[in-house]
């Protein structure tokens, strides 16, 4: 049961009562009076287990888009009811409207809907519906929470696919479907075409020449079909927030462009997520599959509070790459020392790989090192100092190592990482 305002200003009567005739049988009296009113109230309303309820909602949706939760509620009794229905979900998911009053005469139902606007990505369940029916009196009622399961998937925003069509169009220049078309160190042979002014004279094909009594020089595109490893680290680094959100969401907005980008480059991309334990994978898709199962794979991924095992890393490129291949990790640069695993376990896969690193960056590290207002912020501002320069010399030791390392902020990461990318097979170096 509950009880409604319209009791609490029924027994606020009896203080004007009591205070005209102050003696203990007024307020005993009245208190009595209002007690039954309720007890009546409670007995005569409909059962709310009488309702029937059924919610429906999208499967999926984006982080930062809205959709909407309908319920149908359906009176399955002999009264006329009037119910109050709240339609719970958890707070990350943005829930508003979610409180209706409905009218529902025997034998019918009633909709209502509730606007959902997901402010975190991952699966968002919901199971009950809290239902008030009031008595005749409106002084309290019946209130049951019935069972009407439904699940949200709250998939990554992929804020970065505006980048997408102008690395695509750099693409199709170096995959030479652009009017010039030039040669490369390592890329692959495409087709013989006429000399013209100013093309490089290491390219003349004098065999063809010979045979055709005209200059020919070869034509070259970038390769295809390479394989794109790409490893996220989901360690306790990647608990922390950068911004609005997590370094990890940083981390799932650059695989989500980079996958779209190698695909449509001829690339075979697999992704992988781990810490010390494999978390996720994805292997074996290509085109609209692949980033379907990437969105559905990588929606309920969460970073895990513990020290990520590079070795893991390692030993998992080795056993899914038997050739050379461009290794992508994306984690963070914590300024440890030069000895730290990771610069190992990195230094042996760069051995056989392409190995190219991003690290999302702190965009509240400019403003701390400047801040100096108080001697609480000048000492902050020499740790970030501190910690820069432990990252200068991290990242320097990784480049010796052959691994390229690329910084930037959160929203900047993403296509830095397809810039990167992009300079690689530009140069036949994957």
């Amino acid at each position: 049961m509950y009880l409604t305002m319209r009791t609490v200003w029924l027994l606020s009567v009896g203080c004007l009562l009591a205070i005209a005739a102050p003696r203990p049988a007024t307020a005993i009296g009245w208190t009595a009076v209002v007690a039954v009113l309720v007890c009546f109230d409670v007995i005569t309303a409909p059962s709310p287990r009488s309702l029937r309820i059924q919610r429906s909602t999208a499967r999926a949706v984006r982080l930062g888009e809205t959709t909407t939760s309908t319920l149908t509620v359906t009176c399955t009794g002999r009264r006329r009811v009037t119910v109050q229905v709240r339609d719970a979900w958890p707070p990350s998911t943005g829930a508003s409207h979610e409180r209706a009053r409905l009218t529902i005469p025997p034998g019918e139902r009633r909709r209502t809907r509730t606007v959902l606007m997901p402010t975190r990505r991952g699966i968002r369940p919901a199971d009950f519906v809290t239902v008030r029916i009031s008595g005749p009196l409106g002084l309290a009622g019946r209130q049951a929470s019935l069972i009407a399961p439904a699940r949200l998937r709250v998939l990554p925003a992929f804020t970065s696919r505006r980048h997408l069509p102008s690395r695509l169009a750099r693409l199709r220049e170096m995959d030479g479907r652009s009017a010039v078309m030039v040669r490369g160190s390592g890329t692959e042979f495409d087709s013989l075409r006429e000399y013209v002014v100013g093309d490089d004279v290491r390219s003349i094909d004098w065999r063809s020449t010979a045979r055709r009594g005209e200059i020919v020089v070869r034509t070259w595109r970038p390769e295809r079909d390479r394989r794109v490893l790409i490893m996220i680290d989901t360690g306790r680094l990647s608990a922390a927030r950068l911004g609005d959100g997590p370094r990890l969401d940083a981390h799932i907005e650059s695989c989500l462009l980079m996958a779209a980008l190698a695909s449509r480059a001829g690339d075979r991309v697999e992704v992988v997520a781990l810490d010390v334990a494999v978390r996720a994978q994805v292997r074996g898709q290509s085109g609209p599959a692949l980033m379907s199962a990437l969105a559905d794979t990588l929606t309920p991924l969460d970073a895990e509070l513990v020290e990520t095992d590079w070795t893991l890393l390692a030993s998992t490129v080795r056993s899914t790459l038997s050739q050379r291949a461009l290794v992508i990790v994306l984690t963070a640069l914590d300024g440890a020392d030069g000895e730290s695993p990771m610069v190992h376990a990195l230094g042996a896969v760069a051995r056989d790989h392409a190995v190219l690193l991003a690290s999302p960056t702190d965009p509240d590290l400019a403003e701390l090192r400047a801040d100096h207002a108080s001697s609480e912020a000048v000492y902050t501002a020499a740790a970030v100092e501190r910690d820069t320069v432990e990252l200068v010399r991290m990242r320097n030791r990784l480049r010796r190592r052959g691994i390229e390392v690329v910084e930037a902020e959160p929203a900047a990461i993403a296509p830095a990482l397809a810039d990167a990318y992009l300079m690689l097979k530009a140069a036949g170096r994957l």
